[in-house]
């Protein structure tokens, strides 16, 4: 429990409510607590709040699959603009990824994680995972793990960069510099698909969870598990997730799935940019867009993650997947860490938060269903 853990930050007329339940929250924590909480709503910023010991409202957090959304907003903007054809085989951008009997997969399975394409045999190193170029290039060979479009699992650590390969080859440009040319840095969003040196003072390491005995002794799947290749857990050096963001060559290159870096107010502010004119510019994407890549395309079971999953295309179904109280359609994605970040057009709200302390056990950290749902109830109260 903290001893009087401050919380900093302002919150818009309406939205106090917001910034009980936040305080609720951390009183109940540990004392080296921090995180931070954003929200818009149409496109006006009404929750910037913080807590911690020596945390900002501009400190700066790995939002691990947080990433997905800011890469899988560019592939929305190049489908927006007829760059890329969702139903378009993925070889008539990439002839080499046809081998060993992927041939026949479209953007769109892919997109939906049904590849079967979640890693390879003998796993990444390091310096692999940080590489998205190198990645896709290993990807490109490997015989996928389940019949592509027969089933879905989640491609935990490589959908970015076999979707960025997609870009590359569509554009002659890499997803990372598209998105800083056409999200970032017009919004000047604090998230970071490739931190700068200069913003590295404010870089705060992902410190790691603090799981109970009987919760590391009831972890479900073993070393050679479809869930372990997911994962990078077989490698010669296995991947230790939390680490990542730790790793300053992650932060540089920024890895489509998981390099991202961001404050509460990157995550949420990119948001409110998809689906709201925010100074002065019209929404990044056009209602159609938005709801073709927050339909629903992949829903049940999960092969990789063993439980119901859902997923539209390369983001999350956030109402289905994490908070059934908000609008169909709603797009988002969570980060290993704990962070969450999604917009749901039918309310006008766009939403982040992060954490530093890595929550057990993994994905969108719990208190993220009593925050988003007391942001959400303001947020239609105002409205």
């Amino acid at each position: 429990m903290t001893q009087g853990i401050t919380v900093h930050g302002t919150v818009g007329e309406g939205f106090e409510a917001v910034r009980e339940e936040f305080a609720a929250f951390v009183a109940q924590e540990r004392d080296d607590y921090e995180g931070q909480l954003c929200a818009y709503v149409h496109g006006r910023q009404v929750v910037d709040l913080w807590a911690g010991e020596g945390v900002g409202g501009d400190s700066l957090y790995g939002v691990f699959s947080s990433t997905k959304g800011a890469a899988h907003l560019v592939v929305a903007l190049l489908v927006q603009d007829g760059t890329l054809e969702l139903d378009r085989k993925v070889t008539y951008y990439w002839p080499e990824f046809g081998a060993e009997g992927k041939s026949a997969l479209t953007l769109r399975d892919l997109l939906a994680h049904r590849a079967g394409l979640v890693g390879t045999d003998a796993g990444f190193s390091p310096a692999e995972l940080a590489d998205d170029r190198v990645l896709a290039e290993r990807l490109a060979d490997q015989r996928p793990f389940w019949r592509p479009g027969t089933a879905f699992g989640y491609h935990a650590l490589v959908i970015g960069a076999l979707t960025g390969e997609i870009v590359r080859r569509a554009t002659g440009r890499t997803l990372q510099e598209l998105y800083e040319e056409r999200v970032r840095a017009p919004y000047g969003l604090e998230f970071y698909l490739g931190l700068p040196v200069s913003r590295e003072p404010r870089f705060r390491s992902t410190q790691p969870m603090l799981p109970t005995a009987e919760l590391l002794a009831a972890q479900p799947w073993g070393p050679h598990t479809l869930t372990a290749i997911a994962f990078n857990e077989h490698a010669a050096e296995p991947t230790v997730l939390e680490s990542l963001p730790n790793d300053r060559t992650v932060r540089a290159k920024g890895p489509a799935s998981v390099g991202g870096v961001a404050s509460a107010r990157g995550l949420a502010g990119m948001y409110a940019a998809v689906i709201s004119e925010v100074g002065g510019k019209a929404p990044l994407l056009k209602e159609d867009t938005v709801a073709e890549f927050g339909q629903l395309h992949s829903v049940g079971y999960d092969v990789v993650s063993r439980g119901h999953r859902s997923f539209g295309l390369g983001f999350q179904a956030t109402a289905d997947a994490w908070h059934p109280f908000l609008g169909a359609g709603a797009i988002g994605h969570s980060g290993a860490a704990g962070s969450q970040a999604f917009a749901d057009p039918r309310s006008g709200l766009a939403y982040g938060y992060a954490r530093r302390r890595f929550a057990f056990p993994g994905g969108a950290a719990p208190e993220n269903e009593r925050l988003a749902r007391a942001v959400h109830r303001a947020a239609l109260a105002s409205s």
